[in-house]
């Protein structure tokens, strides 16, 4: 099981309770996917779990990043995505998502040609940034 980080269920709690629609994107197995969000009590924060073996391509893959379009019937302009990975936030960037790296370890970016809309050490970062995007 990979194991949430402490801030998490409090965080998507208030996420949720602000309005927001949540869906989990992730290259894990389907059935691996739900069954740690089950582990960490996460899954019913989130509207889906999306699982990037339903269109065979890993991120950064445009195919999978379009799995989120497709689940939430919103342009990509119109949904925020968040990861802890600099190369899964530049491919969600490249794809057209305004992106958040939630960059835990504060380790450098890699060398993208493209940057986060935002970057912060916690979920507290994406709050901050949908509240300034409105």
């Amino acid at each position: 099981m990979l194991p949430v980080w402490p801030d998490v269920v409090v965080r998507l709690g208030m996420l949720r309770d602000a309005g927001l629609r949540l869906v989990f994107l992730s290259n894990l197995y389907g059935e691996m996917l739900r069954a740690n969000m089950k582990r960490n009590g996460i899954e019913d924060f989130f509207e889906a779990a999306l699982s990037t073996d339903r269109v065979h391509a890993f991120k950064p893959s445009p195919e999978a990043y379009q799995l989120g379009v497709d689940a939430l019937g919103l342009r990509k302009e119109e949904i925020t995505f968040a990861a802890f990975a600099a190369w899964d936030t530049a491919g969600a960037g490249w794809f057209g998502y305004p992106s958040v790296w939630i960059n835990r370890p504060g380790q450098p970016a890699e060398a993208l040609d493209i940057a986060p809309a935002a970057e912060g050490s916690d979920l507290s970062v994406l709050s901050d940034f949908i509240k300034r995007s409105g």
